[in-house]
């Protein structure tokens, strides 16, 4: 059971972000609720690589060891950069959003036509 507790751990921080962006109206909420499920995805990630027992992979001459897989790694970096870098344009769109139409409710954001 406590093999699987960084599965479970992900899995509900992916529901409870996908739950944020579906039910929240205001734009900020909906990309928190983002950022919730790309933590989750990271979570997942690291947890597919963990090997019981292993060491780091930054031995050349440890052949014999059981070492981490460092290609999830190297997924989740990458996603922690892409996932910041697209919450930033993001926050930007809210922000010029906000100054043309003083709300960042989706609500509000209806009068939009071309």
């Amino acid at each position: 059971m406590i093999y699987n507790l960084p599965y479970i751990a992900a899995v509900i921080i992916i529901i409870l972000g996908i739950i944020t962006m579906v039910t929240k109206k205001n734009l900020i909420k909906i990309i928190m609720g983002l950022s919730l499920v790309e933590a989750g995805v990271n979570l997942f990630l690291v947890a597919t690589g963990y090997v019981s027992g292993g060491s780091a992979p930054i031995f050349t001459n440890a052949a014999s060891l059981k070492m981490v897989f460092p290609t999830v790694q190297a997924m989740t970096l990458t996603n922690i950069v892409i996932g910041i870098a697209t919450t930033a344009m993001l926050l930007s769109f809210v922000m010029v959003i906000y100054k043309k139409y003083k709300s960042a409710s989706v609500t509000d954001l209806g009068r939009l036509k071309g």
